[in-house]
């Protein structure tokens, strides 16, 4: 799932252009986090929820500093 965000851009003087940009969600952000936690351990089975778990708090962490 992604989020939608839309830009209007003035193209003329009475012209406007809409630009549609899409976001990933927060969950394929999160995903893509843990994916390169358990790459970095080589895979080893058994630890899935606590990549999870630290590539949700590295998210929030990012994010939390891109919104203040």
């Amino acid at each position: 799932m992604s989020s939608k965000v839309i830009k209007e851009n003035a193209v003329a003087d009475n012209e406007v252009r809409n630009d549609t940009i899409y976001l990933p969600s927060s969950d394929d952000r999160i995903a893509e986090l843990a994916y390169y936690k358990a790459e970095s351990r080589g895979f080893e089975p058994g630890f899935e929820t606590e990549d999870w778990l630290a590539a949700e708090r590295e998210f929030y962490s990012e994010a939390s500093i891109i919104y203040e």
